[in-house]
């Protein structure tokens, strides 16, 4: 399924940047390419407070203080870090925010219908042979 691409501000997004862990060498030891992708959903002009409602629900286990991060170190690069970080962040409140199909009210089939009640019968013989009672 196919989500819009929803694109958050620049100004909106913040980054922190530290060593990432990994191979690269002597240059991995001197520079900070590890990225960390800062969001907030309470202080987004980009959705509305029925998004705003829907991504919280979704994504409260990610949410902290009403902030989203994600963190990005599988390149070498500071700046293809700081590109995957944002559109893993864009593609997780994409998804969030698509709205909840709604249900479609189906008649149970007669199967269904047919199990159900024949659990009841059978429940109902066997709290009847419990009690020391005839009820026929």
């Amino acid at each position: 399924m196919s989500h819009g691409r929803l694109t958050l501000p620049e100004r909106e997004l913040t980054y922190r940047f530290s060593r990432s862990s990994g191979p690269g060498g002597q240059h991995v030891n001197t520079s900070d390419t590890r990225v960390e992708l800062i969001w907030s959903l309470a202080d987004t002009t980009v959705l509305s407070r029925t998004q705003k409602d829907l991504a919280a629900e979704r994504l409260r286990s990610r949410l902290v203080d009403g902030t989203i991060t994600v963190v990005s170190s599988s390149y070498r690069s500071q700046h293809r870090n700081r590109e995957a970080a944002k559109v893993r962040l864009e593609e997780l409140v994409a998804r969030a925010i698509v709205p909840p199909r709604p249900r479609r009210a189906t008649r149970p089939t007669r199967g269904s219908v047919e199990r159900r009640l024949d659990g009841k019968r059978r429940r109902s013989e066997t709290k009847r042979s419990r009690s020391g009672q005839d009820w026929s």
